[in-house]
């Protein structure tokens, strides 16, 4: 219909501003869902961006500003090594790339499979870890695969432990590294 017009790309809209007698709803549009297509122009765009309001005020004064969205993360960069047990008592060894204390990403030589329950065993610092993770999507590295996974039913002993342990391993190498 553009084409036919005359119309450039994306000005279909521009158009219709103009000729109120073209409607733009989803007879129009059949790919998209039944309401009015409403589109920002440069000229009436606001100057600061408006933030969508989902959930209540109550659970937004629930969540305390100071805490972050999600923990840090360490680079270990295949630094310490790991043994990753798999539920036939199997295992595999690898190498931790990124670790925080809800998951990390590890450079292992074949992928496991997602949404798989294995056992991670690995020393940082002083302690040993040995917790229940859970495998994610695997991506294609270079060097072999990386394998994301999530630390589920972490106790917070376990928890407390590995943040400790991460922040005295990022104080040593920002020492070392000054």
């Amino acid at each position: 219909m553009q084409a036919r017009l005359g119309l450039r790309a994306g000005s279909i809209y521009e158009f219709a501003q103009l000729n109120p007698s073209i409607n733009l709803d989803a007879s129009f549009f059949r790919n998209l869902a039944a309401a009015k297509l409403r589109c920002h122009t440069l000229r009436e765009m606001p100057e600061t961006p408006e933030t969508p309001q989902t959930g209540s005020a109550s659970a937004a004064a629930a969540k305390p500003a100071a805490e972050p969205d999600r923990p840090f993360r360490v680079k270990l960069r295949g630094s310490v090594l790991t043994i990753i047990r798999l539920p036939n008592q199997r295992q595999l060894r690898g190498k931790l790339h990124q670790l925080s204390v809800t998951g990390g990403l590890m450079n292992v030589e074949k992928p496991l499979d997602e949404k798989l329950k294995v056992e991670l065993i690995f020393r940082v610092g002083e302690a040993t870890i040995r917790e229940k993770a859970e495998m994610l999507f695997p991506m294609w590295a270079t060097q072999g695969w990386l394998q994301p996974f999530r630390f589920v039913e972490l106790p917070e002993q376990s928890r407390e432990t590995l943040k400790k342990n991460l922040l005295s391993f990022v104080q040593a190498a920002q020492s070392a590294s000054s």
